[in-house]
């Protein structure tokens, strides 16, 4: 993620590829939170500031479902 295009990105942590990323509402300069709920996963992330003056600021979570992994056989 940065704070000038407020892209949240997840990559491939063995080759670094870029898996997916979306734009934020705002820019998510924070550290995002990994939880589960009944056993689906979630990524959220705050999204509030922006150090380009032409964007607005606000004050949103905003979370992500992570694919399910395939069951085992």
């Amino acid at each position: 993620m940065t704070n000038f295009d407020r892209k949240f990105r997840a990559f491939d942590k063995s080759t670094g590829e870029l898996l997916w990323e979306t734009t934020l509402p705002f820019s998510g300069s924070a550290t995002p939170a990994a939880y589960e709920v009944d056993g689906r996963q979630y990524v959220v992330i705050a999204a509030g500031g922006s150090k380009d003056p032409k964007q607005g600021s606000g004050g949103v979570y905003v979370a992500f479902a992570l694919p399910r992994s395939a069951s085992p056989n």
